[in-house]
């Protein structure tokens, strides 16, 4: 397994995709030096763009978030969330009605700026059941685990309507060596329940990666070879953008384990372009 020069790769980029938690953060706060990336990304006039399945906050928290930790070069207009692509469903596919969460409330803005009514599953009851009209999983805290999850298997079960997946992730890391479930991870429980497909908004799925390919476009005339995806996660990140024909980078930090990637890329079968120990740049050239 050859570890190349992460900053010899993104050199030969005019576009860098990152994502989020493994790649710029983990558990304890930022990846050690990455903050040297991002101001070499602008000595260079390149654009960076965060592509994350968080949806438990908005673009302005979640830049707000980084910009706590340290890292000042990322504000709301270099954060990709699937949240928005929840928001873009909602839009045109459901015009009136309740649109039930899981979730928190700093999660719910993406559905409540799409000017419908919304409730937590925890509000539904047998005066408004029938005027929900779409689920919306957002986030894996805010509810109460035992009540609301078996509430919204009972909403699927009496209701004919869409249910929406914000966060595809079944899994994050708490620590070096342990994990807590996801919101993705519950969805897949209560859709083998209920028997539905559900819909899922966020990597791997191509469509994050049409939404910010053209969200780049819109401003710069770039084409996909061009675009460097780097991530953590095979499952997700590194096959999402080969699915959309970006070029990616694994990083070390995350997920993915120094000790168990050439493993895991032979086993899987989902090959990145390169592979680097981190996305830090130790110093600027």
């Amino acid at each position: 397994m050859e570890i190349a020069s992460f900053q010899s790769v993104i050199s030969k980029y005019q576009v860098i995709f990152f994502d989020a938690y493994g790649v710029i953060k983990n558990y304890k706060g930022l990846i050690p030096g990455i903050e040297k990336t991002f101001d070499y990304l602008i000595q260079q006039k390149k654009e960076y763009f965060i592509i994350t399945n968080d949806a438990s906050r908005s673009p302005e928290q979640l830049a707000a978030s980084f910009n706590k930790l340290g890292l000042k070069p990322i504000n709301a207009d270099h954060i990709i969330s699937s949240g928005m692509l929840a928001k873009e469903y909602l839009d045109l596919k459901v015009k009136d009605g309740i649109v039930a969460y899981l979730g928190t409330e700093n999660s719910a803005h993406y559905i409540e700026s799409s000017g419908l009514k919304t409730l937590p599953v925890s509000a539904i009851d047998e005066t408004n059941i029938n005027e929900v009209n779409a689920l919306v999983l957002l986030d894996d805290e805010g509810f109460d685990w035992y009540d609301d999850i078996n509430k919204a298997v009972n909403l699927l079960r009496q209701r004919t309507i869409p249910a929406i997946v914000a966060n595809t992730d079944n899994i994050y890391p708490v620590t070096k060596n342990n994990v807590s479930i996801a919101i993705g991870g519950i969805a897949t429980m209560i859709e083998s329940i209920v028997g539905k497909r559900f819909l899922r908004f966020g990597k791997p799925d191509s469509q994050i990666f049409i939404f910010a390919y053209d969200h780049v476009r819109s401003f710069k005339p770039v084409t996909k070879s061009e675009i460097l995806m780097i991530g953590d996660t095979l499952h997700t990140d590194i096959i999402g953008a080969n699915k959309f024909g970006l070029d990616t980078m694994l990083v070390l930090t995350g997920t993915t384990l120094p000790a168990d990637a050439e493993t895991r890329i032979r086993s899987t079968g989902i090959t990145p372009d390169f592979i680097c120990e981190s996305a830090a740049i130790n110093g600027i050239a």
